[in-house]
């Protein structure tokens, strides 16, 4: 096990798998500098500048090459920067990388990885500061993950250089310095298998991303006044592990899904129609889901935090639904 902090941790994963394959090169903006975070720091030096490549200020030509070199055969890591400046990008990565597999027939693949960094970052404002993820689970042909921590960043990024459908993958720009054990040895993490950060039997909460860490001081908080918890980090969103979800509403009863993004249309309400759908007859008391207005992200410090799902809040609606 080795200490290692979250982007330390992509990049390791990215410099293991480029070892491995060499059809892995990574492409994006200001890569040639080690990327926005560091999180490309040293490999332009290891691997040279074809490998990873330096592009020019254009997220529709890069996400666009990308997708023709890995229906050529290459694997792309494609570094959007910010989530926010994908969007530039949508149609090449939604109408082409999504479907090209099936409209093909099969005849082609399309391996790439899609890195958003995503979330709020302090007084980022509203074009710098979004969380989609749940754009990109409504599509067909797009596997969606988003890790919480530096061993889940190791894991699941060296799975999705090894998928051979496109992976959008969601880094939070607040986690890049968070520190943790990885092991460098450890297998690939699969897709829609979530991690039980704690186990409890009073209520379920389920997050992803930075989310879990503000569930997790919820959680220690509860434990205090005697509430026993249940997190689940999902991980991956599509697909996402319905079967622990499933499972741990099953035992408590109870379920607060809370996520950084906004509410209306969030996934969230996903798993919140599906554990309603499969166990009404077990809720003792009805799901409620913690996230975002459907308002923008403030540049000022103290709107942004109203903006955000705190651990009091979370720790304040568990206490209320055990009560019932």
């Amino acid at each position: 096990m080795v200490t290692m902090s979250y982007a330390e941790a992509g990049k390791q994963a990215l410099a293991d798998e480029m070892r491995r394959d060499p059809l892995v090169w990574a492409v994006g903006e200001d890569l040639g500098r080690g990327g926005v975070f560091g999180q490309y720091k040293g490999l332009v030096e290891e691997f040279g500048p074809d490998r990873i490549s330096d592009a020019p200020i254009s997220e529709a030509a890069i996400m666009g090459a990308s997708v023709g070199a890995a229906m050529a055969g290459t694997r792309p890591v494609v570094e959007m920067r910010f989530a926010d400046f994908a969007l530039c990008a949508v149609d090449e990565l939604v109408n082409q990388a999504a479907k090209a597999r099936y409209m093909l027939g099969g005849q082609t693949k399309v391996p790439m990885v899609i890195r958003e960094p995503m979330g709020m970052w302090r007084s980022s404002a509203a074009q710098h500061s979004q969380s989609l993820e749940s754009w990109y689970t409504h599509i067909p042909g797009l596997t969606v993950a988003a890790p919480s921590t530096p061993a889940d960043n190791f894991g699941l990024l060296k799975s999705a250089i090894r998928a051979d459908d496109p992976v959008v993958y969601f880094e939070h720009k607040n986690l890049w310095g968070l520190e943790g054990e990885v092991d460098e040895a450890a297998d690939p993490i699969p897709f829609g298998k979530a991690r039980i950060e704690r186990e409890g039997a009073d209520i379920t909460i389920v997050a992803w991303s930075a989310m879990v860490h503000f569930a997790r001081e919820a959680v220690n908080t509860l434990a205090e006044e005697g509430i026993s918890a249940e997190l689940i980090d999902l991980r991956s969103l599509w697909p996402w592990d319905k079967d622990a979800v499933l499972a741990s509403v099953g035992k408590t009863g109870r379920l607060i899904v809370t996520h950084e993004s906004v509410s209306v249309g969030g996934f969230g309400a996903e798993i919140a129609a599906t554990v309603s759908e499969a166990l009404f007859g077990k809720l003792k008391a009805p799901v409620k889901r913690l996230a975002a207005p459907r308002i923008p992200i403030s540049y000022a410090p103290p709107l942004e935090d109203e903006v955000r799902v705190s651990p009091a809040r979370i720790a304040e609606t568990a206490r209320a639904m055990v009560s019932q």
